[in-house]
């Protein structure tokens, strides 16, 4: 039974299920990758290689179990970022957890699905968030997913999946060689797009991860970033090429670990249509060959970027699945 959407979200301008049930959600298929996706993107992760993260920290305390520090690091195109990094206070890490935020930016690190064993690296995207406001992108959601929207190798979306990469280097370099995993919610679903190319990671957990599947995104309307985009493309079509680059599902076939996957049957900032599209490029994945690693673990939520009954039980359960979905990728 579905909840009761109409009395949950009365003066919901947007209809957040699009007309589509669970198993119309689960028969949506992922965008196929345009020419050279891969190779742009391996080539991108082989160049950031090259990019020493020089991390500066200064110490915040204690918290939740870690030694919290603001970091300040290297990241794409030289600039400096500044994010949150933490360390366990007592004994030490055996992961490093990458855990990006929302379109909302991040104003305070969370360490709800983080394991008390874990060194954390908390990035805040370019341009956003209380740390990185006017470095290297605008600071609001509707004129940062069209920064640089001209070209491939400009759009902010690749520069900040980028810095993903620089972000886990400079975690590494505080905290030693460990086994990574990415954690990433909403605009944090960017993570599918670096993840595959970063043999570090054992695993990821993608909460309504966004910008997955283009050609349903563009065709409706949402209350979230994705209206930024489509008026733009409308105008501008010849970005719908560019966006091909960009798009979750697409490069979510091409993850080879476990990741779990949390999906909203209603959602009005981020489509359900492009969420599921990013989980069923996953399964197809580990359908295809099982040898590769590719694993999915799909947690069906009532409803994403929105208050609910009952969401407070659910967010605590899907960060304790988290954590010890972390734990099964490290015993692989």
């Amino acid at each position: 039974m579905y909840p009761p959407y109409d009395s949950w979200f009365p003066d919901a301008p947007i209809d957040g299920t699009y007309g589509h049930d669970k198993d119309a959600l689960l028969a949506i298929e992922p965008v196929p990758p345009p020419p050279g996706f891969g190779d742009l993107w391996r080539g991108w992760f082989t160049a950031s290689r090259a990019v020493r993260p020089e991390p500066r920290l200064t110490a915040l305390g204690r918290r939740d179990g870690h030694d919290l520090y603001e970091l300040e690091h290297t990241g794409a195109d030289g600039l400096r970022l500044r994010g949150w990094l933490a360390l366990p206070s007592d004994g030490a890490a055996r992961v490093g957890v990458v855990h990006s935020h929302g379109y909302g930016g991040r104003e305070a690190p969370s360490f709800d699905r983080v394991p008390d064993d874990a060194a954390v690296v908390f990035p805040v995207a370019r341009g956003l968030g209380a740390l990185n406001a006017g470095v290297g992108a605008p600071d609001t959601a509707d004129e940062h997913v069209l920064h640089g929207i001209g070209s491939v190798d400009t759009y902010s979306l690749g520069r900040c999946a980028v810095d993903l990469w620089h972000a886990a280097d400079a975690l590494v370099e505080v905290a030693g060689d460990l086994p990574l995993y990415y954690v990433g919610e909403s605009f944090g679903g960017i993570g599918a797009l670096a993840v595959p190319w970063d043999r570090r990671f054992v695993g990821a957990t993608l909460v309504v991860p966004s910008f997955g599947q283009y050609d349903v995104r563009l065709d409706v309307a949402c209350a979230g970033s994705g209206a930024a985009v489509r008026r733009y493309v409308a105008e501008h079509p010849e970005a719908r090429d560019v966006l091909r680059y960009f798009d979750t599902s697409t490069a979510a076939a091409f993850l080879r670990v476990p990741v779990r996957c949390e999906c909203a049957l209603w959602d009005a900032s981020v489509p359900a249509p492009g969420q599921f599209a990013v989980a069923n490029a996953v399964a197809a994945a580990a359908r295809a060959d099982h040898r590769t690693g590719a694993e999915l673990e799909l947690e069906v939520l009532p409803a994403g970027h929105a208050e609910y009954p009952g969401q407070d039980a659910d967010q605590a359960r899907a960060a304790a699945a988290t954590r010890a979905h972390i734990a099964r990728c490290l015993a692989r």
